[in-house]
């Protein structure tokens, strides 16, 4: 079975898929965004880290960024509702279907890049807190 923070970071990419239908949700994408595959949206995990310890269950902090990338006239447009719609479905649930203690907005700005045919990149942070036992990273605590 997979680590709460992995079955996390799928159930986030299922949320974002569903919300943005048809744009592509791309995790970690490892080559740049090219022109004729925006809008897409992103997401990254910044880091997952370690907030208390208590009788054997272990809080836990992940951090993503979910970013949309859009590019051409209505490129802000394009960027501003597939964030909102992503979103949207993120803090439908803010539990994640129960994996999760929490989930909260932490910051979002705009990126812009004149040079790549009106490019705009709209990244978003939000923090997942959940617990999992100490000796087991798949179980919830």
């Amino acid at each position: 079975m997979n680590s709460i923070r992995e079955r996390l970071l799928r159930e986030v990419v299922a949320r974002l898929s569903l919300a943005v239908v048809p744009i592509p949700v791309l995790r970690y994408p490892t080559a740049p965004v090219t022109r004729e595959a925006s809008p897409a949206l992103l997401l990254f995990a910044e880091g997952d880290s370690i907030t208390a310890h208590a009788n054997n269950r272990v809080d836990r902090l992940l951090v993503i960024r979910v970013v949309a990338i859009a590019r051409g006239d209505d490129a802000f447009d394009q960027a501003d509702l597939a964030m909102v719609a992503a979103h949207a479905a993120l803090m439908r649930d803010t539990n994640l279907g129960g994996l999760a203690l929490a989930l909260r907005e932490i910051d979002c700005e705009w990126e812009t890049e004149e040079a790549d045919a009106g490019a705009v990149a709209l990244p978003a942070r939000y923090e997942i807190r959940y617990r999992t036992h100490v000796l087991d990273q798949t179980q919830t605590g």
